[in-house]
């Protein structure tokens, strides 16, 4: 293989490299189009925000980051039942949240880290459910600004590497902010 050859091969496999490495991005861009393409509306966001949070808490419940991934069927699974059943999301989220705060504190979990999803969940979860009982136009704007408000907490858990892994976050970071933006274009035109 020639100098020339060898050159182009590792400039592909730098770049290469480096698209791997943003994986988390484009995971969360592509559940973002996907939401966005089938048709979001406020309970979609809400249940959206619910589960990010919902994995945050049961990561610091449990003191294992991974376990926030693991969290994202789990959570969705009960929904799904709920559905099923006939039992709201924010129901379900909520009683799977109550449960895991009470595994936190019997793991003695770190109170701080605890305290903090769990105030995290009842300030954007509560705002959230707030846009529920708006019109579909405010309540479908203040759950996307809700959800665009989550990045933050996303963006500050990347940046301290805690609580969740920062795959994670990255990806909630790229599926909260264009989803968020996404239906707010879609409302107001």
């Amino acid at each position: 293989m020639s100098t020339q050859q060898l050159g182009v091969a590792a400039g592909w496999t730098r770049t290469s490299s480096a698209i791997w490495r943003r994986w988390p991005a484009a995971v969360g861009l592509l559940g973002a189009a996907f939401v966005a393409l089938v048709g979001p509306d406020r309970e979609t966001l809400v249940i959206s925000l619910l589960v990010a949070l919902t994995c945050y808490l049961a990561a610091a419940a449990v003191k294992v980051r991974r376990v926030a991934w693991a969290t994202i069927p789990i959570a969705s699974a009960l929904v799904t039942a709920g559905a099923f059943i006939g039992i709201d999301p924010w129901l379900m989220l909520g009683g799977a949240s109550v449960v895991l705060i009470v595994v936190g504190l019997a793991l003695r979990a770190s109170r701080t880290a605890l305290a903090a999803q769990s105030l995290a969940l009842v300030a954007y979860g509560g705002v959230g459910l707030v846009a529920l009982t708006l019109g579909p136009v405010a309540g479908g704007v203040l759950a996307s600004l809700v959800l665009m408000a989550h990045a933050v907490w996303d963006v500050i858990h990347y940046r301290r590497n805690a609580v969740v892994p920062r795959s994670l976050a990255e990806t909630c970071i790229f599926f909260d902010v264009p989803l968020g933006v996404a239906v707010i274009v879609l409302l107001l035109t």
